[in-house]
């Protein structure tokens, strides 16, 4: 796909919507001794979630995991739609976007195994991480140059802004 191409799968961007682990986190669970699932995720892309909420962007989240930690942790960055224990995740993203009347090709969608397969086919930009499954890699339009959890989701949201001269300008600054 050329540049060009590519960049006009950013343009209709209209919302953003993320797996959990890894992709906001980097796939590691530190399990601890009363049985506890503990994970980071990183803080740039909690700053991108909450700046593309400011600009007026649809966020959701679709994990077939649960942890209070991330779900408080997504509410805090005003993320309302976080939808947990999920088997099939296409069905729920079908039904968001009905609720949100956004079509699918308005939509990334970032994720990294089997279980984000069904979904990346039916969104406009299928995205991953850059260490993401490569059966999912081989199907996404938009590959991070970043793992997960360690700003993927920044990576796609940044990116999306600046093609949409919606991401912050400093005077002087090129990247």
């Amino acid at each position: 796909m050329t540049k060009e191409k590519l960049a006009q799968l950013f343009e209709k961007v209209e919302a953003f919507v993320f797996d959990v682990d890894g992709v906001l986190t980097n796939s590691s669970l530190l399990v601890t001794e009363n049985g506890n699932l503990l994970r980071i995720m990183n803080v740039r892309d909690g700053y991108a979630i909450k700046t593309a909420l400011d600009k007026g962007y649809k966020v959701a989240i679709i994990t077939g995991g649960s942890s209070e930690g991330v779900i408080k942790r997504l509410q805090g960055l005003g993320v309302k739609d976080i939808y947990t224990k999920v088997f099939d995740k296409k069905s729920v993203l079908e039904d968001w976007l009905l609720k949100e009347a956004i079509s699918a090709e308005n939509v990334a969608y970032m994720g990294d195994d089997f279980p984000d397969y069904e979904v990346l086919q039916i969104v406009g930009l299928p995205a991953c991480p850059a260490d993401a499954a490569p059966e999912i890699q081989h199907i996404c339009r938009y590959h991070s140059h970043v793992n997960g959890g360690e700003g993927c989701a920044r990576d796609l949201i940044e990116k999306t802004l600046k093609i949409q001269h919606k991401w912050h300008s400093l005077e002087g600054f090129t990247d």
